[in-house]
């Protein structure tokens, strides 16, 4: 789902108190963007980050007043079975492609791996070219 896309959608979904434009953020890092809104009910505040247009990683803390972690837990659990990693901190459902996590205090992460793990590659790149610039520089001395 692009920008566009996802304030439509956030305007649209009665879950969301989504302000427009104001709720969203650019992030200078690498041109990525950042969408943060308040719930109407279940959900407390809802992170939406994008990177090429496309939502690649979404956050959802949830009201405790209004839903409980076991009651989100048994639901993952009955829909996608057993979690990867189960720990009293967090559960953790994983494909090769998204990575969808129950975490405490009540949170629930969506995360595309595909598209994180080539960022993460792009950083480590990035990295180890400035570190060889550094070097190539001291080496002028």
């Amino acid at each position: 789902m692009g920008l566009e896309d996802l304030k439509t959608a956030l305007i649209d979904d009665q879950l969301f108190h989504f302000r427009g434009d104001r709720d969203v953020s650019f992030l200078p890092i690498r041109e990525e963007t950042l969408v943060e809104t308040t719930g109407s009910s279940f959900i407390r505040r809802a992170h939406f980050q994008l990177t090429d247009d496309e939502v690649y990683i979404m956050s959802f803390a949830l009201n405790t007043g209004l839903i409980d972690h076991y009651s989100i837990f048994t639901t993952f659990l009955s829909r996608y079975g057993e979690p990867v990693i189960l720990n009293p901190h967090e559960a953790i459902w994983e494909t090769d492609e998204i990575r969808v996590s129950i975490e405490r205090p009540l949170t629930v992460k969506y995360l595309d791996r595909i598209v994180f793990e080539r960022l993460t590659e792009e950083s480590r790149t990035r990295e180890s070219l400035e570190m060889l610039r550094r070097e190539e520089f001291l080496a002028d001395f």
